[in-house]
């Protein structure tokens, strides 16, 4: 089976993220990857996610592939439950939603594993999902 192309997708409503959510679901984020640049209104979590596509088109085992999301006019990052002072902390990342409060504004919520989460207050939703590559030595993970 060839590998499935590398994704980039773009996310700038609710349904668009719901996509993104869906092939972030079950990813691995390490807390020293997640970076926020609040100078530059912006949020990048660098993970380590598990090829759906492959997956649902038949493949025998798991592959998962090095990936970053970002989201862009951030005015805001809070966190609960993620300790920066261990950074090599293991998230799971559950899925993202967004709640439109003063639309086009609202807010991006990353859920992970163990009541762990960041919310993300943004001026608008501008979300980016771009595999980097394979994640050779995450083939069995």
């Amino acid at each position: 089976m060839s590998p499935s192309a590398p994704l980039k997708l773009i996310a700038l409503d609710a349904d668009d993220l719901a996509v993104i959510s869906a092939h972030v679901q079950d990813a691995r984020v390490q807390a020293c990857d997640i970076v926020w640049r609040q100078s530059e209104k912006r949020l990048v979590v660098g993970m380590n996610r598990l090829d759906w596509e492959q997956t649902l088109c038949g493949g025998t085992c798991s592959r998962r592939l090095i990936a970053a999301l970002r989201f862009d006019r951030v005015l805001a990052c809070k966190s609960r439950n993620i300790d920066l002072e261990a950074p090599e902390e293991m998230l799971e990342l559950l899925g993202i939603e967004f709640c439109a409060t003063d639309p086009p504004g609202g807010c991006a919520l990353l859920m992970f594993g163990h009541g762990a989460a960041l919310r993300l207050d943004v001026e608008c939703l501008e979300c980016e999902l771009t595999d980097l590559g394979t994640d050779h030595l995450g083939a069995a993970l």
